[in-house]
């Protein structure tokens, strides 16, 4: 088993605090529902902000559902430090990873699994409590940006000093070609401004930065090249991915990754050098903890291919949905410029390593969802989106493909929901964020539910499903849960 493990891995280390088990202050009670639909069994969800939950709770009473808020999604200021050096879009908030790792008690010589890690949420939270973790994730980019934030070792005042070095030497530069860094446009001649290779070029979708911010990233990143230290140079191109997404492009969230105000110029030098002083910050904050994080880029169809056997005591994790958002999008700019994507048939390569939740990444010859053939519910359900499709009159490729990728999507997670079951330890417990979906021709599609059945067809004990909050379909506005299955790991 341990040749079979992924060699392409970053190891780091530090960790801060431990985590006990104990009732903090503020614990609130919240409905989870049991598998026996007609029951609801209380169960304590910690807030690390005492109170705080039960705030939000109460601002959505509004709604007559009593629903957690979309606040309850959002990085409370408290939690920011390291979190914020980079964060994915879609990223789920820290306070329920640390809400989970209370309550299933993880010791400091535990081991937290993130199947689906993203950005690094669940492997920061268990760090700063002491816990080790290990992630994987199948985007290059984002599994960057995780193992960058776990990595504590990179001394702070290095950092500084060497950013520092770099900004003045990107400053001269530009300034050589009477550009200045302050976001003042002055008409320069683009002709003159540094450009991506055509292939790049062809993998950003237009006026996702302008030519003149787009000409200081490449400066910068032409300087780091050209000044690179081992030591440290991780942690300045990450500060510089934050650069991008947040000052140096024209990007705007919603539903998806889109366009919004097109602006001329932006102060990317200094705007890069700031964020590398508030990471430094963060690393001498944590200067010292030293609990193991581990992140692989790797498939969480395979776990058993990537973790080692009876190793993990918690798995906390967010799968993407079944919809129609397209993950690499959502970071494609930032990993076109720091040379994780560099043509198409590389994208297609990332591609073919994620779960099947949208149409832009189902391939043919895909088989996952043979896998739930025999599943009436699911096999349902992608009959009903056929059927609509049908009735509405909707020929597309896309549209057509909306039947197969639910078949793929279900049939994925229960490929990872096997492979997953040789690296838990007897009695790990386990925590999904889901949510349900309406993509499909307003079809609704009960995420947390289907992979509930799923997950006790397998054997896992489940043990309920939390309410995380309520949100609104954006095309039907009708509200849509947001869940936390839980559960146990499957008796031997």
């Amino acid at each position: 088993a341990a040749a079979r493990r992924d060699s392409e891995s970053s190891q780091v280390a530090q960790g801060v605090g431990g985590c006990s088990g104990a009732v903090p202050s503020g614990a609130l009670m919240v409905e989870r529902h049991t598998t026996d639909s007609s029951a609801v069994r209380q169960d304590r969800l910690w807030s690390s902000k005492p109170g705080q939950v039960a705030a939000d709770v109460l601002s959505s009473a509004a709604t007559g559902n009593g629903a957690v808020s979309s606040r309850a999604n959002m990085l409370r200021a408290e939690d920011a430090a390291v979190h914020d050096w980079y964060r994915f879009v879609l990223s789920f908030p820290p306070h329920l990873v640390a809400e989970y790792l209370a309550e299933f008690d993880v010791a400091s010589d535990g081991v937290v699994l993130d199947p689906f890690c993203g950005t690094g949420t669940t492997l920061v939270e268990a760090k700063k409590r002491g816990v080790s973790s290990v992630g994987l994730e199948a985007m290059p980019m984002t599994a960057f940006a995780a193992a960058t934030k776990v990595d504590w070792i990179c001394d702070p005042q290095q950092l500084v000093d060497h950013a520092e070095h770099v900004a003045s030497v990107a400053l001269d530069e530009l300034a050589a070609q009477g550009i200045s860094d302050a976001g003042d446009y002055g008409g320069i001649d683009e002709r003159r401004l540094r450009r991506l290779a055509p292939d790049q070029d062809r993998l950003v979708f237009k006026d996702a930065i302008s030519p003149l911010p787009l000409h200081k990233v490449l400066t910068l990143l032409a300087v780091l090249d050209g000044e690179h230290s081992e030591e440290v140079d991780r942690h300045a191109r990450l500060a510089l991915a934050s650069t991008i997404v947040d000052t140096a492009s024209n990007l705007k969230f919603g539903p998806e990754v889109g366009v919004g105000k097109v602006k001329f110029d932006a102060p990317v030098v200094s705007a890069w050098l700031s964020r590398v002083r508030r990471m430094a910050a963060d690393l001498h904050a944590f200067a010292g903890n030293d609990a193991p994080a581990e992140v692989k880029v790797a498939d969480a169809r395979a776990v058993d291919m990537h973790v080692e056997p009876d190793s993990v005591d918690a798995v906390i994790t967010s799968p993407p949905y079944p919809n129609e958002k397209d993950y690499t999008r959502t970071v494609r700019l930032e990993a076109v410029l720091l040379g994780f994507l560099r043509d198409r048939s590389g994208l297609r390569a990332v591609k073919e390593g994620l779960l099947r939740s949208n149409t832009r990444n189902v391939f043919k010859g895909d088989d996952d969802g043979a896998l739930v053939r025999d599943r009436s519910d699911i096999v349902r359900l992608a009959a009903q989106i056929e059927a609509r499709r049908i009735e509405l009159g909707k020929t597309s490729g896309f549209e057509k493909r909306y039947a197969q990728v639910t078949m793929e999507y279900f049939g994925g997670m229960l490929r990872h929901l096997r492979s997953l079951k040789p690296v838990l330890r007897q009695g790990a417990r386990l925590a999904y964020v889901v949510g349900d979906q309406a993509s499909y021709f307003r079809v609704p599609i009960p995420t947390g539910e289907i992979l509930e059945g799923l997950a006790a067809s397998e054997g896992y004990i489940v043990e309920g499903r939390d309410l995380f909050r309520t949100r609104f379909a954006t095309a039907t506005g009708e509200p849509l849960r947001e869940e936390v299955l839980v559960l146990g790991a499957p008796r031997r």
